[in-house]
């Protein structure tokens, strides 16, 4: 389990000192960190916990771990990009996450639109990455993510990392998602891209506001949004939940 020296000592070794959280249980650390952004806390500002209660993902869905079998954080940003690129920063961060992963256990993760982490067809691990914007400009984004060490025994299709030392992971995370995070709005997309599960794959992406769209992932486009070609033509989603129906 983490502990807060680890988390302090995994921003340091990036020249960071922000303040650092870690609960034994908690109820989503994606909730304490929007607290904390909310309050005013600084960029790099770190969130951790060995158990959620109350752990969110993308579209209201909820997350469980395994108590104690789970890497889960959350961190602060202050964004200086434009709000049209908010889908870049999921992107980035399972892109980071994957690579991480592979440099300390040399497990091969992959991507999918938008936030998963999977491996072997399973989900590994999700993003999910809330903001915050006023007056065109991000007050505050958080970036959450949720990894598993083991599966938990209640969520089908999920899969685990086995012994693979959280606090590496973390660090190497944390150095990969802050030298992309310099660079953005550029490099995103290409980290993602060499990662990426999706693309190539026949999809079907069900948003909650319009019809389905179903057709082949080709590409993701400058700010974040999935490319997919239809017997009409294309077409570009920015939301969505994607079903993989096959690739080539």
């Amino acid at each position: 389990m983490l502990t807060v020296i680890d988390l302090e000592r995994a921003l340091a070794a990036l020249g960071l000192e922000a303040p650092v959280r870690f609960d034994e249980v908690t109820g989503s650390t994606n909730a304490t960190a929007v607290e904390l952004a909310e309050g005013g806390a600084p960029e790099w500002t770190l969130v951790a916990a060995g158990h959620q209660t109350a752990g969110r993902g993308r579209l209201g869905r909820t997350w469980s771990d395994k108590p104690g079998a789970a890497l889960m954080f959350s961190f602060v940003l202050r964004p200086a990009l434009d709000p049209d690129g908010a889908g870049l920063i999921p992107l980035l961060a399972g892109a980071a996450m994957a690579a991480a992963i592979h440099d300390v256990a040399g497990i091969e993760v992959r991507c999918k639109w938008p936030n998963d982490l999977l491996l072997d067809g399973g989900k590994v691990g999700g993003i999910l990455a809330e903001s915050s914007v006023a007056d065109g400009r991000f007050r505050y984004a958080v970036v959450g993510i949720g990894l598993n060490l083991e599966p938990p025994s209640d969520v089908e299709r999920a899969a685990g990392l086995g012994d693979a030392d959280p606090v590496a992971v973390l660090s190497a995370f944390l150095r990969r998602f802050h030298d992309g995070y310099a660079r953005l709005p550029h490099g995103a997309v290409e980290a993602w891209t060499a990662f990426s599960a999706t693309l190539g794959n026949d999809v079907q992406v069900v948003r909650r506001q319009g019809p389905s769209v179903r057709g082949r992932a080709i590409a993701v486009d400058e700010r974040g949004a999935l490319v997919i070609r239809t017997a009409h033509g294309t077409h570009t989603v920015a939301s969505g939940e994607v079903q993989h129906l096959g690739g080539i």
